[in-house]
């Protein structure tokens, strides 16, 4: 019966965060806003730049890497996403000024990918460009399976001009196995998620010990030819069995990463064992869907945010 009730609160969080009417209403109404903003935080590295780089800061002096996201998707005009490409641009320059490190994670419907394609790639391009004058890697994150094709397409097109882009693959998909197979034989980084959102009937394989195994197959290919890439869990057993083939292989080009405010407690037990180690971190007002999602991941969270809520 608990188990139901969590799978049913989790489905719940996950039409939640896709509801963008709900978002709006939360971004104007400004008492609910700062509400719920408390237990955002807990996940969030700031509503700003300068806020942010303080976490970045506190995180790289810990002896953690970090690959930071300014919030939101799904963006229908062309201004928008031409600011958010902005700050993609000013974080990428305010790491270098602050002598920081932290590569950048981000959305391609955020810059512009459900305005048109070609926004999509200059914008991407102009990221890319300012963040390899310090080294900075791109990572594109993945996004629901209507957009898989023209997140892959783009991220192939972008590779040949553009070493320091790299891309996430989702274990769930079915057609991953297939992808996987072109994309690891490209230079650029693979991020390996298990996958989070919710798809059509047929086109994803269920949580459990199947999708563990299949996880951990994708896990073991990057890490047995020391592609580069970063391994995104939450789940201690994936880490736990990803150090296994770490010592195995002896991989060089490898992270354990892990999102701001979650398990980063074993995340630092294996930082301080001496494996590579990756907090992501999120920043900006775009916290609604976000937070859902985090709470969706485990729904029993909820109640810390309410612990939050009632004690910030």
């Amino acid at each position: 019966m608990e188990q139901e009730l969590l799978k049913t609160g989790a489905i719940a969080l996950k039409r939640a965060a896709l509801n963008e009417q709900a978002k709006e209403y939360i971004l104007k109404s400004k008492t609910l806003f700062k509400v719920l903003k408390k237990a955002a935080d807990r996940y969030i590295g700031g509503e700003t730049i300068n806020e942010t780089l303080s976490s970045v800061r506190k995180w790289n002096q810990n002896g953690f890497d970090v690959t930071t996201d300014f919030m939101g998707e799904s963006i229908r005009n062309e201004k928008d996403a031409n600011d958010a490409t902005t700050e993609f641009v000013n974080f990428a320059k305010a790491i270098e000024n602050e002598k920081l490190n932290s590569s950048i994670s981000l959305d391609l419907s955020h810059i512009g990918l459900l305005v048109s394609r070609d926004l999509a790639i200059e914008n991407l391009k102009t990221i890319c460009e300012q963040a390899k004058k310090i080294n900075q890697e791109v990572i594109i994150s993945m996004e629901g399976t209507d957009r898989t094709d023209n997140i892959l397409n783009i991220y192939k097109e972008t590779l040949k001009t553009h070493q320091n882009l790299g891309i996430t693959m989702q274990a769930y998909l079915h057609r991953t196995k297939d992808d996987f197979k072109e994309i690891s034989n490209l230079t650029g980084s693979i991020r390996m998620v298990k996958g989070a959102y919710k798809t059509p009937n047929g086109l994803s394989i269920e949580r459990g010990n199947k999708l563990d195994e299949i996880y951990l197959d994708y896990v073991e290919q990057l890490l047995s030819k020391n592609h580069k890439c970063s391994i995104a869990s939450h789940h201690e057993k994936m880490h736990q069995e990803t150090i296994k083939l770490i010592d195995k292989y002896r991989p060089t080009n490898y992270v354990l990463e892990r999102l701001l405010g979650i398990r980063n407690e074993e995340l630092e037990q294996f930082k301080d064992k001496g494996y590579n180690s990756r907090i992501y971190i999120v920043y900006g007002k775009e916290w609604y869907l976000y937070l859902c999602n985090r709470w969706a991941e485990y729904p029993l969270n909820i109640f810390q945010g309410i612990d939050d809520i009632v004690n910030k």
